[in-house]
């Protein structure tokens, strides 16, 4: 049977941890906690379940302190799991059931992320699969400063092995921080981090974060080099920034640039936004009704079903239509 370390990196986690710990500590072998920083009792707990809590100063860089934390176990695998992450019994079981029978010339496992939904992540869909076991003696490597990953192209068994993300809040404002300093750096975003930092910002964003993220967007969407899916994605950025500093000419003009392609629900229910705004609500309802029928999503999946419909249900009671109103209020109740 292999053995298993269980490596976490962890900072100010102290009302989450002992919950994590709890499902899983007594499923492993060794138990590798990596601080980085923590100013509450999150050191203080970690040592009630193991002997390796090491530090490890914070270079704005998770990758980094991925790669210190696996440096620091011993087992035939490492089991690579976050604070805020809880197995149920159902997969305990699963999971005892794994490491006794893993063919050891796998070399990473992976296993159901999920709970996404109700968190307010980043993602469109409630659960993934997401490599999270690895063969110790691989060196894996893992990339990227932020949302980071495994650089690696190994033997990997899908497994059934569902684990429970339930944050206590939205990491969004920690991952700004990071992508903001790689840009003020020159530093090139690859397009998966291109994509999280949009997603992101569509989630969570206040207008802070718009503002701060719009001149970056708005040259990648000026650049003649842009493919189309990262055009599309910047000018949501760029539109919804300018809706929100109340630029409605450049807000207009990036969004004809959609609109011209094939327009997204995203840009559409901003439109619906503006009009609704000026209390023109026949023309909203036209931007509300294609964000959520006659477009997709590429950002947000809300933009493409509650939101337009909350937007649809607003501007016809606004217009005395309430039967058209109790219509889209049933559509938007089944969503």
């Amino acid at each position: 049977m292999i053995t298993i370390s269980l490596c976490m990196i962890v900072k100010n986690e102290s009302q989450v941890l002992s919950r994590c710990l709890d499902s899983v500590s007594d499923l492993v072998d060794e138990i590798v906690i990596v601080d980085t920083g923590s100013t509450d009792e999150t050191k203080k707990i970690a040592s009630l379940y193991t002997d390796k809590v090491y530090d490890f100063e914070w270079v704005g860089d998770f990758s980094a302190a991925r790669n210190h934390a696996f440096s620091l176990c011993s087992c035939d695998y490492i089991y690579s799991a976050d604070a805020d992450e809880i197995l149920d019994e159902t997969n305990r079981e699963r999971f005892k059931a794994l490491k006794e029978t893993l063919d050891p010339e796998v070399e990473i496992v992976q296993m159901y992320y999920a709970n996404q939904l109700e968190n307010g992540s980043v993602y469109n869909f409630d659960k993934e699969l997401r490599p999270k076991l690895f063969k110790r003696v691989r060196n894996f490597t893992w990339i990227e400063r932020v949302h980071e990953t495994v650089r690696t192209e190994p033997l990997v068994f899908d497994s059934e092995i569902e684990i429970t993300h339930k944050p206590l809040h939205n990491h969004a404002t920690r991952d700004y921080g990071i992508f903001e300093d790689m840009i003020s750096k020159g530093e090139k975003l690859s397009p998966r981090l291109f994509d999280f930092y949009a997603r992101e910002l569509f989630v969570s964003g206040e207008k802070d974060d718009f503002a701060k993220a719009e001149d970056y967007f708005t040259a990648v969407a000026d650049d003649d080099e842009t493919d189309l899916d990262r055009l599309k994605t910047a000018l949501c950025i760029v539109v919804k920034a300018a809706y929100w500093r109340k630029d409605f000419l450049k807000m207009y003009r990036y969004a004809i640039k959609d609109v011209a392609m094939e327009s997204c629900s995203e840009i559409c229910f901003l439109m619906g936004s503006y009009y609704e705004d000026q209390r023109d609500y026949k023309e909203a309802a036209i931007w509300y009704y294609n964000a959520a029928f006659e477009c997709t999503s590429v950002l947000n999946i809300k933009y493409q079903k509650e939101y337009p419909l909350q937007g649809l249900i607003d501007v016809y009671n606004n217009m005395g239509l309430k039967e058209q109103a109790l219509e889209y209020e049933k559509l938007l109740n089944e969503a």
